[in-house]
């Protein structure tokens, strides 16, 4: 991330920071379960199989939308060629306002399908040579650098990328806790407010980033 220009990188955070916000808010929703954090899923898969092997269909359900959503925003990155950010995020804020309707109509298997879809879509926005150039939705890389350019700084030496992983971890935390908060204060109208938020970003990539002109495979 620290080898993009500080559009992107900011642009990261805010994603980062809007993924933390719908999974904190779904966690809260869904009683329990996550709607960007997969490996917390799969541990709860793990568990349900365990403990209450009919309940493991949901974490199966939101790992398979997640992977269904990662496909589906990599396919309009392809099709939408060097406006790709501005692309993959309008595909998220469509999922997001697709939700949001769901749940106002009280489908909450819809909504809750189409949020991981758009959780999923959006790790598609930063694409190149085929690979996520930057995940905006888990973070255990990100700490794993910062940890890394911690003992860098124990013997004297600097790692400019740790101060990235750091932004971008952050970003994700404050996010998840004004989504929860928002959650317990607002309700569903917090799903409004994510999708205005993508939508937001969607502009933000259509009108001040540049193009891109590296190829994503």
């Amino acid at each position: 991330m620290h080898q993009m220009d500080g559009k992107r990188q900011a642009m990261a955070v805010a994603l980062a920071a809007l993924a933390g916000f719908v999974d904190a808010s779904g966690f809260i929703a869904n009683g329990g379960y996550f709607l960007s954090f997969m490996s917390g899923n799969t541990t709860r898969l793990a568990v349900d199989l365990a403990r209450a092997p009919g309940m493991a269909l949901v974490p199966l359900g939101l790992i398979a939308g997640f992977v269904g959503g990662v496909a589906l925003g990599a396919l309009v990155s392809g099709w939408a060629g060097a406006r790709r950010k501005a692309a993959v995020l309008g595909l998220v804020t469509g999922l997001l306002l697709t939700g949001a309707l769901a749940e106002m109509a009280q489908i909450r298997a819809v909504a809750q399908g189409a949020m991981v879809l758009a959780m999923g879509a959006m790790n598609a926005t930063f694409l190149r040579d085929g690979r996520v150039g930057v995940g905006v939705t888990y973070m255990t890389g990100a700490l794993v650098r910062i940890g890394l350019g911690l003992a860098q700084r124990l013997r004297g030496e600097r790692d400019p990328g740790a101060g990235a992983a750091l932004r971008l971890w952050a970003g994700l935390a404050v996010g998840g806790i004004t989504g929860a908060a928002c959650w317990m204060w607002l309700g569903m109208v917090t799903l409004w407010l994510a999708a205005g938020w993508a939508g937001l970003m969607a502009i933000i990539a259509h009108r001040w980033i540049a193009p891109d002109r590296t190829p994503i495979a």
